[in-house]
């Protein structure tokens, strides 16, 4: 079969201005620029802005600009007025996807392509389909039966992780505002700009100042929101270690939090599989994002007896994907979003070579410059090495084998992640019987890696706790506890 050839064909970055530095985003305004970091372009290592790391009192202030939104004019407004903002931020958000797509990409690494088909118009159907619950919460059941009307904890902080900068945004934003609390949101600290362009579309949406509070910086802007004793609620994604801590930070205390944490998820396919669909699938699963997603099929689970040619199927559909400039409309895979994690990634891939695995990777010839790293299949994986039980968070798909549908459940279940997997067969009762003992927060049937604002998301185990999108994702944002002297309700009326 012949290869087609493509000429580049790159986004033009002129759609975009980014300002040499960044102050933080505090009720409602831009602070002066200080105490700066760099962040950097990962495909090429060229710095692309300056960005202040916030302190204490950066956090005491946002904090508190965060309480008055939510006792001042936030807290008045009906649920149709808050609705109203979400659908205007919403719309916003479609006029400027093209600029939206190319700075993620600039500041992330991934490709245009994704930015521009999936994570852009996700993040507006987030904030589309919130704002049509807003005005409707009374009719969610939300809360425990017979508990009284719901109302918002108030204050919420947001630490968002690195590999879907706006679309966590969107995830934790848009149901928070929906009802009714106010936010203080972290951005990661190598991917701060969409978050810091969010901020202009809530100028331009005329959100009530302090509604939305932005501070960028390390670990210890996460830390000390998490530790805020101002703060109500704590919603965070990222990696499993410092989900830990955060439990432990909060334990015994009055905050709530909800947890999205690692994953290792299996990806299953039986003998009588659509092998060229399913192949596509695990594709997709695992080098979308260049693997760095929390719920990718990490692990494929393969019938023994098909093992052969769903691997060389595979493999030659590998030599088809296209890696290099992020940039260009043409790109599969792009590139690492940090050094640190490109270095995660390789030492990984080298103890699973050392414990017995089998590394393959089509020819690609990697850019000089930059974070990259081929897409890569493990074969001869056991259940015992590193590659089958630690999160890689890469481009990196690990093959195992089983012979009976009880063997996929248990090796499946193997792990001490629960967010997602995915069962490909044509048989409805498998898949059924599979879905009910495997322990993933989502289960995906001949398909893999499809979200929608409507549908609930989240793990157990290791994987976290509680749900985001869908109306249970909405119950983390609300209690039916007694409200304190003078605070407000999810309609705007005193209690």
């Amino acid at each position: 079969m012949p290869r087609f050839e493509y000429a580049p064909a790159p986004e033009s970055r002129s759609v975009v201005t980014i300002e040499p530095s960044y102050g933080l985003y505090v009720d409602g305004e831009f602070t002066r620029p200080r105490s700066l970091f760099d962040t950097v372009n990962p495909a090429d290592e060229s710095v692309l802005a300056q960005v202040s790391q916030a302190g204490p009192k950066d956090v005491d202030r946002a904090v508190a600009a965060a309480r008055r939104a939510f006792e001042g004019p936030w807290g008045r407004l009906s649920g149709a007025e808050r609705g109203k903002y979400l659908f205007r931020i919403a719309r916003i958000l479609q006029e400027r996807a093209r600029e939206f797509a190319v700075l993620e990409t600039l500041d992330n690494g991934k490709p245009i392509k994704e930015t521009r088909d999936v994570d852009v118009p996700i993040a507006a159907a987030h904030f589309f389909y919130h704002a049509g619950w807003a005005d409707k919460l009374e009719y969610a059941s939300l809360g425990e039966p017979g508990a009284g009307p719901v109302r918002p904890h108030g204050v919420v902080a947001q630490v968002i992780p690195w590999n879907f900068p706006l679309l966590m945004l969107a995830w934790k934003v848009a149901p928070a505002l929906a009802t009714g609390n106010t936010v203080v949101l972290k951005p990661a600290e190598t991917t701060p700009l969409s978050a810091l362009l969010f901020a202009q579309v809530c100028e331009q949406a005329e959100l009530p100042a302090g509604v939305v509070n932005i501070l960028t910086g390390d670990g210890r802007v996460g830390q000390a929101l998490v530790e805020h004793p101002d703060v109500d609620k704590i919603a965070f994604t990222g990696s499993t270690e410092v989900g830990r801590s955060i439990a432990r930070s909060i334990a015994g205390s009055r905050k709530k939090a909800t947890l999205e944490l690692g994953g290792k998820a299996a990806n299953i396919v039986f003998d009588d599989a659509p092998v060229d669909q399913a192949v596509e699938a695990i594709v997709s699963g695992i080098f979308f994002n260049q693997g760095q997603v929390c719920c990718a099929g990490s692990r494929l689970l393969v019938q023994e007896n098909v093992h052969d040619e769903v691997v060389a199927r595979l493999k030659r559909r590998l030599g088809t994907l296209r890696v290099g400039d992020p940039m260009d409309k043409n790109t599969d895979l792009g590139a690492i979003n940090s050094k640190a994690q490109l270095e995660r990634i390789t030492g990984l891939v080298e103890a699973g070579v050392a414990e017995g695995a089998e590394r393959w990777s089509p020819e690609c010839t990697l850019p000089g410059k930059g974070y990259w790293f081929p897409p890569t299949v493990l074969t001869g994986v056991a259940q015992t090495h590193r590659v089958a039980t630690e999160e890689i968070f890469g481009p990196v798909l690990s093959v195992l084998t089983f012979r009976t549908p009880a063997e996929a459940v248990a090796k499946a279940n193997n792990t001490a992640y629960g967010l997602s997997a995915g069962v490909w067969t044509e048989k409805g009762s498998r898949i059924l019987w599979m879905a009910d003992r495997l322990r993933a927060g989502v289960v995906w049937a001949n398909t893999f890696n499809r979200f929608d604002p409507t549908s609930p998301f989240g793990g157990y185990k290791e994987s976290g706790y509680g749900r985001e999108g869908g109306r249970h994702g909405l119950e983390a944002y609300v209690t039916t506890a007694a409200a304190p002297t003078g605070a407000l309700s999810t309609t705007g009326a005193t209690r």
